[in-house]
């Protein structure tokens, strides 16, 4: 789930703090509503991606020599990518990038923003970095670099720099402009703010009429009206994003939490991610189904779950794309620890940022070493981050370390967050 809190409604919070295994008495969601995105036969983006894959594989072997249809075939993967969460189809796209950068000596800002994207997506952001670099120093089309740059020094924790490159392309008339000022807002713990930016970016989204701009725009609406407790709009925003895109699995998944979290609805949950998971095989979706299945202590369920999303780690092409969800599985496992705690010093090492040390703190706070823990919680996580579970660690590690004033704060603003941690964590906060 995306982070940010401040604003939640306090009748959500007493909504969420009552009885985790009963529903909620406010129904917001409607199966007539969704049931036909669920059934969906065709996947147009899917099909489109297939023809697209062909024709340019054709153009290639009928002139190998022109190498700007490497980048058309690389898109191709990208969309299989985006349509399946195959992590192969991002690599076969790397695959493609890389021959045409190689090709033009590393000298075409536009390949190597093409390269850079791919990487962001791989969670490759110090390469991404490196490529954006040069993209800014060879001067054309300089302010796209400069935007993609705020990403990358935001997910590196670089903020001062990341809030310089953001000054440098300042235009509230931009699309691209208001959602990153909108995820700036986001960082800095302004729910409002974000949300404002976000919905003018969304305004002209509609008014370009651009399907994947609108489609973006949806989801990331609704995700920042659930974080604020405004679970009506955030549901009327996934519909929308469905509309423009039925086999939308990102927004299916977020009807899928509101069921659950807001709703104590798990067996309907359930039902909604397993006609995703049919065919959309992101790693993460199985998790948060075993996260389900251990709310209703469905045990089969969970090791089934966690057996598939095993699975899908032995394929050596994610990387480091999933490090913060193996380290927050290892550390249930006492084998695992030592295990875990090589992953959250990477992760450390390849993102400084306070959820990387949160791993960290976490996986120290697991295998006993409060006072490692603690030290971690106050340097790089306290007042530098708003994320629920990042404070929701950070309050485990305070209780354990007896520091209770400064745990109460936290448990309060945890509370305030139900919808976003959701019932199983809440369960365990009230326990604080």
């Amino acid at each position: 789930m995306k982070s940010v809190y401040k604003t939640m409604r306090c009748v959500l919070i007493l909504i969420l703090a009552s009885s985790c295994h009963t529903k909620t008495k406010t129904q917001i969601t409607n199966s007539n509503d969704y049931n036909t995105y669920l059934l969906v036969a065709n996947n147009a983006a899917l099909e489109r991606a297939k023809l697209n894959e062909a024709f340019w594989v054709e153009k290639l072997e009928k002139h190998p020599n022109q190498f700007p249809y490497l980048v058309k075939l690389a898109n191709a993967y990208t969309d299989y990518f985006s349509a399946t969460g195959n992590i192969d189809y991002l690599k076969k796209a790397e695959v493609n990038l890389l021959k045409v950068n190689t090709i033009t000596n590393y000298n075409k800002p536009a390949y190597l923003k093409s390269l850079a994207y791919n990487f962001i997506s791989q969670h490759r952001f110090k390469e991404a970095l490196d490529l954006l670099s040069k993209a800014e120093l060879l001067g054309e089309d300089i302010q796209e670099a400069r935007k993609m740059l705020f990403d990358v020094h935001l997910e590196l924790g670089n903020y001062e720099l990341a809030h310089t490159y953001l000054n440098t392309f300042e235009n509230f008339s931009d699309f691209d402009y208001l959602i990153r000022l909108s995820k700036w807002s986001d960082h800095k713990g302004n729910l409002d703010a974000a949300i404002r930016y976000m919905e003018k970016a969304m305004a002209i989204a509609e008014t370009s009429n651009l399907k994947g701009l609108k489609q973006w725009s949806y989801t990331n609406i609704a995700d920042f009206y659930g974080h604020a407790g405004d679970i009506e709009k955030s549901y009327q925003y996934y519909l929308k994003a469905l509309r423009l895109d039925p086999n939308d699995a990102y927004a299916k998944k977020g009807i899928a939490w509101i069921v659950f979290s807001y709703e104590k609805n798990p067996s309907e949950a359930l039902r909604i991610l397993d006609t995703v998971t049919s065919t959309y095989f992101a790693p993460d979706y199985y998790l948060l189904k075993a996260e389900i299945a251990e709310f209703i202590n469905n045990d089969e369920l969970v090791q089934k779950q966690l057996a598939l999303y095993n699975e899908a780690m032995q394929n050596t092409a994610y990387g480091d794309m999933y490090n913060k969800y193996n380290v927050l599985l290892y550390t249930d496992i006492k084998s695992k620890l030592e295990s875990a705690l090589t992953i959250a010093q990477k992760e450390v090492e390849n993102r400084p940022t306070p959820q990387s040390y949160d791993l960290l703190a976490w996986v120290y706070f697991k295998k006993g070493d409060i006072n490692m823990a603690l030290g971690i919680v106050d340097t790089y996580i306290i007042g530098k981050t708003f994320v629920p579970e990042t404070l929701y660690h950070a309050a485990e590690i305070y209780k354990a370390a007896g520091r209770i004033n400064d745990l109460q704060p936290l448990k309060e603003e945890l509370l305030a967050s139900s919808y976003e941690l959701g019932p199983s964590t809440v369960s365990k906060i009230n326990q604080l």
